[in-house]
């Protein structure tokens, strides 16, 4: 399928039973579905890889969308018994499912695609790839052992729980320039894909209630597109931000679990969540 070196992942739960393959969100790992994974993994075989240029999968190729679809879905065809798996992507990862579904419907059983951003954001024109290195050479590289500065982006730019601090930490301190400028670009310009009509599987678009207008369009466009998708929207309350809502499977790990749960067996999902029109 490519040369590039597989992904580093973590296989947790029993490989007779279903699969989940979860899809981390950038600048993070593996690391941040560990409650997801320990809610589930009694019932589901859990596979939980490192995007490429993240975690341990710094070596497995410069970091595109496309790639990242393509090596998740080598990582099925090895270690999924029977080829297929559940998706769950937040943000990066959601993006990163969207593109499974164009490229290797046929891997893919239910998807859960929770904030994908496929629409351009307001200045978008001035994140050219320098002003992007000279971010990482300003903001990120000189301050890598500031835990101050570190604690500031995990609590106000994420909206990630204190209790993670460790391994957002690892992963502040090991991104690279080359990595953080792949990442960003793949995030800033990926579209909707050709293809997602053809895939007839369940899929729910989920978004939180406070995100940017770009997130909420985006999720209209792929309930528009896939023929068997249903929309939700997350609504943590009133304090809650827009990071925390984005990153709910950090600040809400119990809901996330259970929508999961809810609705890869085809049940009702939590009534915590809103349907999105």
């Amino acid at each position: 399928m490519n040369e590039s070196v597989p992904l580093f992942f973590e296989s947790t739960g029993p490989e007779t039973t279903q699969t989940i393959v979860f899809l981390h969100g950038g600048g993070a790992a593996g690391w941040m579905w560990r409650k997801q994974v320990d809610a589930l993994s009694n019932r589901f075989h859990c596979l939980v890889p490192d995007l490429p240029e993240q975690g341990k999968s710094v070596n497995s190729g410069a970091f595109s969308m496309e790639l990242a679809a393509d090596l998740v879905a080598e990582l099925i065809s090895y270690h999924v018994s029977e080829k297929k798996a559940h998706i769950v992507g937040l943000s990066e990862g959601a993006q990163v499912a969207v593109a499974l579904l164009s490229r290797h419907p046929e891997v893919v059983d239910h998807a859960v695609i929770s904030s994908a951003i496929l629409h351009p954001l307001p200045g978008m024109q001035f994140y050219t790839p320098g002003l992007i290195r000279g971010s990482h050479r300003w903001f990120v590289e000189p301050l890598k052992n500031n835990n101050w500065w570190i604690k500031l982006n995990m609590q106000y730019a994420a909206g990630i729980p204190d209790n993670y601090f460790d391994e957002f930490k690892r992963s502040f301190q090991s991104t690279t320039e080359d990595g953080f400028t792949h990442m960003m670009l793949a995030n800033l310009h990926f579209r909707l894909p050709s293809g997602l009509r053809n895939f007839h599987n369940p899929v729910l678009v989920v978004i939180g209630s406070k995100e940017y207008k770009q997130m909420k369009e985006s999720a209209r466009d792929l309930l528009s597109v896939l023929p068997h998708a249903h929309g939700v929207i997350v609504n943590l309350g009133r304090k809650a931000t827009l990071a925390q809502e984005h990153n709910w499977a950090l600040t809400a790990p119990e809901l996330f679990s259970k929508t999961i749960a809810a609705f890869i067996e085809d049940k009702q999902l939590p009534v915590e969540l809103i349907e999105f029109i």
